[in-house]
C-alpha cells in the first residue's frame, strides 16, 4: 500500500513537472539502446561490406551503410554505448576527485583552503574544452587518454561547488547543535553534510553528462578521441562529412543522436532542479 502511494506521489511530481517526464524518457531510452540494442540488432558495427558502400536506408539497413559498407544503425547504437560510458566515468571521476577536494578546502579553512581554492582557480582560468583538447594533444587518442583529458576539464566545477554547499550548511542552526551535542567531525560529514549535498551534487553532474557527451563527440570528430574503427558519434560525423551531399545520413543520424542526449539529461537535470528547490 505504502509502495503503491509512493508511486502515485512520484507520477504525479513527474506529471507537473515536463522538463523531468522528457528528460527521463530520453534518457531512459539512451540507456536502453546502449544496453539492449547490440543485443537487439545482431548487426556487426565492424563488419566491412564493400558490397554496401554508401547504401541508401532500406528495411536492412535502415540508416544506410557507410563509406566502407558498415550498417550504420548498428554504429550508432554502439556509439551509444561508448558516449554513455564515457560520460558517466568522468562524472563520477570528476565529481568524486573535486567533492573530495572542495571538502577538504571548506572544513579546513584558512590557509589550506586558499592554496586549494587559488590552484581551482589556475586551472580553471583555461577554458575547459581548450584545456581538454591540449591534453588529449599530448596524450594522443584513446579512450583511456579521452576520459583523463575530459576529466582535467570537469573537476573545478564540482570542488567549487561542495565548497560553497558546505560552507553554507555549516551556518545552518542544525549543524551547530549538533556541533554543541558533540558530534564528531565525521558524523557531521557523513550524518549532516552529505546528505544536504546530495541533490545539488545530483543535479550538477546530471548537466555535467550531457556536456561531457559533447565534448567527448568535439574530441573524437577530430581525431582525438576513440580510435576508428571504435564507433564514435563524433568519429562517424567526421568520417560522413565527406558524403554529406550523396549520404546525409551519415553525419545527421549521430548529429541527432548527440543532440537528443545533451537535451535529455539538460531536461533532466533542469527537472531535478525543480523537483529540489520545490522540496527545499
Amino acid at each position: 500500500m505504502a509502495l503503491s502511494i509512493r508511486a502515485f506521489a512520484l507520477a504525479s511530481v513527474i506529471r507537473r513537472n515536463l522538463s523531468l517526464a522528457i528528460g527521463s524518457l530520453l534518457i531512459a531510452l539512451l540507456m536502453l539502446v546502449a544496453t539492449i540494442g547490440p543485443r537487439v540488432l545482431r548487426a556487426d558495427p565492424f563488419a566491412v561490406d564493400l558490397s554496401r558502400v554508401l547504401a541508401a536506408p532500406s528495411r536492412s539497413h535502415w540508416l544506410g551503410c557507410d563509406s566502407l559498407g558498415r550498417d550504420q544503425l548498428a554504429r550508432i547504437v554502439w556509439g551509444a554505448r561508448l558516449s554513455l560510458g564515457v560520460s558517466t566515468v568522468v562524472v563520477a571521476i570528476s565529481l568524486t576527485a573535486g567533492g573530495f577536494i572542495g571538502g577538504v578546502a571548506a572544513l579546513a579553512g584558512g590557509w589550506i583552503d586558499g592554496l586549494i581554492m587559488r590552484a581551482v582557480d589556475i586551472v580553471m582560468a583555461f577554458p575547459g574544452f581548450l584545456l581538454a583538447l591540449a591534453l588529449a594533444a599530448i596524450l594522443g587518442p584513446g579512450l583511456t587518454d579521452l576520459i583523463i583529458a575530459l576529466t582535467a576539464m570537469g573537476w573545478t566545477g564540482y570542488a567549487r561547488m561542495v565548497r560553497g554547499e558546505v560552507l553554507s550548511l555549516r551556518e545552518r542552526d542544525y549543524i551547530e547543535a549538533a556541533r554543541v551535542l558533540g558530534a564528531t567531525p565525521r558524523r557531521l560529514l557523513l550524518r549532516h553534510l552529505v546528505p544536504g549535498l546530495a541533490g545539488p551534487l545530483v543535479v550538477q553532474a546530471t548537466f555535467g553528462v550531457g556536456g561531457i557527451v559533447i565534448a567527448e563527440a568535439a574530441l573524437s570528430f577530430l581525431g582525438l578521441g576513440a580510435r576508428p574503427p571504435t564507433p564514435s558519434w563524433g568519429n562517424m560525423i567526421d568520417a560522413g562529412r565527406a558524403f554529406i551531399l550523396v549520404a546525409p545520413m551519415l553525419t545527421t543520424a549521430p548529429g541527432v543522436a548527440i543532440g537528443l542526449s545533451v537535451l535529455g539529461f539538460n531536461l533532466l537535470g533542469d527537472g531535478l532542479a525543480q523537483l529540489i528547490s520545490h522540496r527545499r
